[in-house]
């Protein structure tokens, strides 16, 4: 007999599920929870087959009824709609996998397994997030480039060209991992490169000229804040590292044997280990720290947090206190600055420089070769080059460095 919606609001659990049959194969399941599940009984190829067809009153017995009719078609064309239903189910979790916010969220992940410094990650996480509104929803193979240049245009509009810019290129990298990985056939953000203004690059500011070099070192040796902002400022002029490499300096990257600091890929902007020489003042330098700090881990720990390296602005703040402004030095500025007068001085190979900048050669075979052909000029330079900014300091010729014996014994005493 034919189920009646009289007969379904009517059936109460039992101990065990039971059925309610309605014909052609369509059934209610009555569980003894209290749930009323439609399926319906199909063979197909000969096998007999079971389809849910949804629960009750979700799915209305009228619409239980359209669905086994159009099921039981289905299987009589020889289309099993069990194993179509499977499909689709496989179909709508792969689409929810390929969505641009999905794939991009893989790819920041990739990034994160690959070792990518966390504040690379962190901007990659940013980009993800402007997007997310726009197209983070959207199949990655069909998202269109009008939708991205819209998110790129109301950025350029609030003058946020940078953002911009670093939108389109991450969304590129996520389209193009797309392609790579048979999600997408196409980059629809490479078709995009000018479509928006271009961020003016910024220049950081540097000191070159060798009288104001002087004052500046006469500046950071008479500075009166904490001694190791002090012994930070002082070091940073003759090691010319970035200043994120040197503030993060721990005590077991130092080598009192060897005199030389290594500074391993994980905190370097290229990812592979750099050895820095140390000339005699910057082991008179490190000596003075030895006493203030090295009892722990960092170099240049926070003030009152021994476990948390000095802040960014910790060497900016210093240098404007001394009088020197943005637009004339930068805590990056040490690097312009030993740039500009090494290779202005013509005593040393270009490559030499390079590799003491720990600029990356993008020829990996040449870049080996380099990097033990000019090992013994950089110890070479590093040592040229403190004796010259004790000169430009001194406003003289260059004078002996008469605390290294003792600086020496210091450092290599605490090692």
């Amino acid at each position: 007999m034919a189920l009646t919606d009289t007969a379904i609001r009517g059936a109460k659990p039992k101990e065990r599920d039971y059925k309610l049959a309605d014909g052609g194969g369509l059934y209610l399941l009555v569980t003894k929870a209290g749930g009323k599940l439609w399926r319906l009984k199909y063979r197909a190829h000969g096998v007999e087959r079971k389809l849910a067809l949804g629960k009750y009153p979700d799915v209305t017995l009228g619409a239980a009824r359209k669905a086994r009719d159009e099921a039981r078609a289905k299987a009589g064309a020889g289309d099993d709609p069990a194993a179509a239903k499977r499909r689709e189910r496989v179909a709508a979790k792969l689409a929810a996998g390929t969505t641009f916010g999905a794939v991009a969220l893989e790819y920041v992940g990739k990034a994160e397994r690959e070792g990518r410094a966390p504040a690379t990650v962190t901007k990659l996480h940013w980009a993800r997030e402007w997007l997310q509104p726009a197209i983070g929803h959207r199949p990655v193979d069909q998202v269109e480039p009008h939708e991205l240049l819209a998110v790129l245009k109301k950025q350029e509009a609030q003058g946020n060209l940078e953002t911009a810019r670093r939108t389109r290129a991450f969304a590129s990298r996520v389209f193009r991992y797309a392609v790579a990985t048979a999600r997408a056939k196409a980059d629809p953000a490479g078709l995009l490169l000018g479509a928006v203004a271009s961020p003016k690059p910024k220049n950081l500011s540097a000191i070159v000229d060798p009288k104001r070099i002087g004052e500046l070192l006469r500046a950071i040796d008479g500075y009166t804040g904490q001694p190791v902002t002090r012994l930070a400022l002082a070091l940073s002029p003759h090691v010319f590292v970035r200043p994120g490499e040197l503030r993060q300096a721990e005590w077991s990257e130092f080598d009192p044997e060897a005199n030389v600091w290594r500074i391993p890929a994980a905190r370097m902007k290229k990812r592979r280990e750099h050895v820095v020489p140390l000339s005699r003042q910057a082991l008179a330098i490190l000596g003075e720290l030895r006493q203030l700090t090295g009892g722990g881990r960092l170099v240049f720990p926070a003030m009152g947090k021994r476990d948390r390296p000095l802040s960014e602005n910790t060497a900016t703040a210093a240098l404007r206190r001394m009088g020197f402004g943005a637009d004339e030095m930068t805590a990056h500025g040490f690097r312009a600055m030993a740039s500009t007068l090494l290779n202005e001085s013509g005593k040393w190979h270009p490559d030499a420089i390079e590799r003491a900048l720990a600029h990356r050669d993008s020829d990996q075979v040449r870049a080996a070769y380099h990097r033990g052909a000019h090992w013994d000029e950089r110890v070479r330079m590093a040592q040229w080059w403190s004796d010259k900014l004790d000169s430009l300091r001194s406003g003289a010729q260059i004078l002996p460095f008469t605390t290294s014996e003792a600086a020496t014994e210091t450092w290599k005493s605490a090692g």
